[in-house]
């Protein structure tokens, strides 16, 4: 259900915003990005995992709330986040 750490690594590589970030908003949302999709998939075949359901939706709140961060700061980089990361919103 976690990420493995090779994966991780090509998603901070991907989406950091200078070398050696590891903290910025888009790192952070693209590895929550991962995560979720992942326990996603869990859930396909495990659908009565109530616990860690409830991971997932505080997964999906702290990406909401860093979205609504950098939505806040930067318009265009939301945009360009959300596009690159194919969310909805």
């Amino acid at each position: 259900m976690s990420i493995s750490a090779e994966r991780k690594q090509e998603l901070i590589k991907e989406y950091a915003t200078k070398d050696g970030d590891t903290g910025s908003p888009e790192v952070q949302v693209a590895v929550l990005s991962e995560r979720i999709a992942n326990l996603t998939e869990h859930f396909k075949s495990h659908k009565k995992d109530n616990h860690s359901r409830r991971g997932l939706l505080k997964l999906v709140s702290q990406r909401r709330k860093l979205l609504d961060y950098v939505k806040a700061k930067e318009e265009a980089r939301y945009q360009d986040l959300i596009k690159r990361l194919g969310l909805r919103r």
